[in-house]
């Protein structure tokens, strides 16, 4: 059978028209689809891009959506039918393996949370995102669920981080790095040294504190911050990424010499943007959940929630949550 994925069509910044788009492409490509959102809206979209190949997508009507200004206390408690909230359900309830929701981080981490719970011993659950190194990739936790966090929860990221690099990228014995202003243990925050000290007594391979600088380096396996850091970190990446895009793009299209040394690199620009594109990936997973719910980014075009859907699929298909669980059953208790 299929893994089939819950897909909160109303969440994101091009959404629906972007997500359905995406979830279509996904489902003719094997994952089966449950698309959640005002059944009305969803059929006409789905119908404009050809229909569905058959049963690989489904509708789930949900009349509610969380737009990305709203509180996501508030809006969990008030619309109990919105889109992410049914898509966590349909996990919740065996009808669905996987969620993905491209709409509002908070909204996704209180739907999932509540519905999926967590993983034995753990207390907060963190955005994971792969991020590419100069020797590779690292995980980057967390991301942008936890914005308030205490020196325990940094330590907790670091092992289920090290547990879910040894799972994702194959590292045997995953380095963990503290992101801060300084490699010196006093350097940083009181809940960085508080943190600091606390995974210096962890069951991981933790090198001290990383700097910013040395984010896409590789000398760490696992980044651990709290999500306010963590999210502007990410952002921060991004932007610099696209800027370069843009300049190199200027550069080699300035001069006819530079056209033709443009053409010359042509295969290496493509291949540098694949490593650094977030819609390569799709997606973050809100590790230490007791199900799969993947996150993506808002701007999300069609590609990228294909490509997130491809990733909750694999995920569920490769049995993360139990992998997880195995690797924390006797560190976490």
């Amino acid at each position: 059978m299929p893994i089939t994925v819950a897909v909160d069509a109303m969440g994101g910044d091009h959404a629906p028209g972007a997500v359905v788009a995406g979830a279509v492409q996904a489902s003719r490509r094997g994952v089966s689809i449950k698309l959640t959102g005002p059944a009305a809206v969803l059929d006409r979209l789905v119908e404009e891009l050809g229909g569905a190949d058959g049963a690989a997508l489904t509708i789930v009507d949900a009349p509610d959506a969380v737009a990305m200004d709203e509180k996501p206390i508030a809006a969990h408690w008030r619309k109990p039918g919105s889109s992410v909230r049914v898509a966590a359900g349909l996990v919740a309830r065996g009808e669905a393996d996987a969620m993905f929701s491209a709409g509002h981080t908070g909204a996704a981490y209180l739907s999932s949370r509540a519905a999926l719970g967590v993983l034995a011993g753990v207390d907060r659950p963190a955005l994971a995102v792969t991020v590419p190194t100069r020797t590779g990739a690292a995980v980057l936790l967390d991301a942008g669920a936890n914005l308030d966090c205490r020196p325990e929860h940094l330590c907790q990221f670091g092992i289920l981080g090290a547990a879910y690099a040894r799972i994702l990228l194959h590292v045997e014995h995953p380095k963990v790095g503290l992101l801060s202003i300084g490699e010196e243990a006093g350097k940083g925050t009181d809940l960085v040294r508080e943190a600091h000290a606390l995974l210096e007594r962890a069951p991981v391979d933790f090198l001290g504190n990383l700097e910013a600088r040395e984010f896409f380096s590789g000398r760490a396996d696992v980044i651990v911050c709290d999500g306010f850091t963590g999210n502007i970190a990410l952002k921060v990446g991004e932007g610099i990424v696209e800027a370069a895009q843009e300049m190199l793009r200027e550069e080699m299209g300035s001069q006819i010499v530079s056209q033709i040394g443009g053409l010359l690199t042509r295969g290496a620009f493509l291949r540098f943007k694949q490593r650094v594109d977030y819609a390569e990936s799709g997606g973050a997973l809100l590790v230490g959940l007791d199900g799969v719910a993947v996150v993506g980014h808002g701007r999300s075009t069609p590609q990228a929630i294909e490509n997130g859907i491809r990733m909750a699929a694999r995920l569920a298909e490769q049995g993360i949550v139990r992998q997880l669980g195995d690797a924390l059953g006797s560190v976490l208790k």
